[in-house]
Formats: structure tokens, C-alpha cells, sequence
């Protein structure tokens, strides 16, 4: 369950906060990318002590939570569906 919440809840929640407190998606974007790593390294540091996990595994494991906090900023900015564009002729 800690697996669950430190991969996916809690890049979701980053980059719905992101999304709130910048209104430009470009800087939304970069808060949850930095914010969502930093936070995973120290979710990662603090439920394991012993010193198991390295700044590598964040690294490895980083794009899925890169992933889940821009997915909920662009959500957030509606960018979420591909919008058509009309053909004019």
C-alpha cells in the first residue's frame, strides 16, 4: 500500500497542487517534475532507513511519478483530450 501511495497518489496530488499554484502550464509542469522527485527521494529515505535504496533507485523509478504529476497538471489545464482542428479549404 506504501508502493501505491508513493507512486502514483502522491505524484497525482504534486501535480494537481502544481497545477493550482502556477496558472502558466510550462511552470506547473517543471514545479511537479522537481517536486514530485524530490518528494519520492525523501518517501524513499524515510521508509527505508537502512539505506537500501540508493539515489539510483530514485532515478529508475522517477519516470513513473514524472508520468502521474504532469498527466495531473495537463488534466488539471485541460489538455487531457486532442482537440480537432477544422479544415479549411
Amino acid at each position: 500500500m506504501q508502493a501505491f501511495f508513493v507512486l502514483v497518489v502522491m505524484p497525482l496530488a504534486v501535480g494537481v497542487l502544481a497545477a493550482l499554484a502556477f496558472r502558466d502550464t510550462r511552470r506547473a509542469s517543471l514545479a511537479a517534475a522537481l517536486v514530485s522527485t524530490v518528494v519520492l527521494y525523501a518517501c524513499l529515505s524515510t521508509l527505508n532507513p537502512s539505506g537500501e535504496w540508493t539515489m539510483l533507485a530514485t532515478f529508475l523509478v522517477s519516470p513513473l511519478t514524472l508520468a502521474f504529476a504532469l498527466l495531473a497538471v495537463l488534466l488539471m489545464f485541460g489538455h487531457g483530450h486532442l482537440q480537432r482542428r477544422s479544415r479549411h479549404f
